[in-house]
């Protein structure tokens, strides 16, 4: 039988990717640039190999008819390599993109955007039979935030636009079928959850889950940087984050394509952070 291979195995979204086909009885690899220290439940092949370099996949994309690809880089460089060793082997492509891609503008509001709106590009013109998911800001970013909400019980940052947050497991859940089920070739499916919330009230929601005030308070983009960048992140990354950050359109939309596709209603933020409150006690 085939299997299912997941790329960003060991992140949030994919693990629960991972976790989600084995309950449905699929067999499913997991790709993982170290496969010893994977962690991964019980039933998953776990394989090597780097998205970085295209020629360390063919070993785990023989016998895959179906990859699940989370594209990890800022930019598309090595992509179409990427692509191209996949489409030797798949017939079938599931691409985690953003929400914020507007296919009407000749160019991204951000350097993500930008990315993700790249990569849907080349992945409608490698050959492949394929699935966009255009996810919404993802819950579990804001594990970020946990230290600071640990030790002073303020989060500053630079702010963004206010969103629909989703809960990872939404996603997941929406490229299970997207991956297993017939009728998404070709669909690009927004998935957003249930309440669109600033960042400020986010915090809120998490000090409400855990039973303590919290706050965010919003600091300049150049000490926002300055902080980042002490803090180890990569400038590149810096860089777009805070690109994203100025320059990001707040977003009212909230989708029902959760629940249409998976049977059940998006989960709200306030679950989420009530699931995770003992990462930010």
């Amino acid at each position: 039988m085939s299997e299912i291979l997941v790329t960003g195995a060991t992140g949030n979204v994919g693990r629960q990717v991972v976790v989600r086909l084995l309950a449905t009885g699929t067999a499913v690899r997991a790709l993982a640039r170290d496969p010893e220290s994977a962690e991964l439940p019980k039933g998953v092949k776990v394989v090597g190999g780097d998205l970085s370099e295209p020629d360390t996949l063919e070993g785990a994309l023989t016998g895959s008819e179906t990859v699940f690809l989370i594209w990890p880089f800022l930019t598309t460089e090595g992509a179409l390599a990427v692509l191209e060793a996949i489409a030797r082997h798949a017939r079938r492509i599931v691409y985690l993109s953003s929400s914020g891609v507007n296919e009407d503008a000749e160019r991204q509001t951000d350097p993500i955007n930008q990315l993700h709106a790249d990569m849907e590009r080349l992945i409608e013109k490698s050959g492949l039979e394929w699935t966009v998911l255009r996810s919404n800001t993802i819950a579990s970013n804001a594990r970020g935030w946990a230290e600071q909400i640990r030790t002073t019980h303020v989060v500053r940052g630079p702010d963004m636009a206010a969103t629909a947050v989703i809960h990872e497991r939404d996603v997941a859940a929406v490229a299970v079928h997207a991956l297993t089920d017939d009728g998404h070739a070709g669909m690009k499916h927004v998935l957003t959850g249930p309440q669109v919330l600033s960042r400020a009230e986010q915090v809120h929601t998490i000090g409400e889950a855990i039973g303590r005030p919290t706050r965010f308070e919003k600091v300049p983009l150049q000490v926002a940087r300055e902080q980042m960048l002490a803090d180890g992140r990569p400038p590149a990354l810096v860089e777009a984050l805070l690109a994203s950050a100025e320059t990001r359109p707040e977003s009212t939309l909230i989708t029902s394509t959760v629940e249409e596709i998976t049977g059940a209603p998006a989960r709200t933020f306030r679950s989420w952070a009530q699931e995770h409150a003992d990462d930010f006690r």
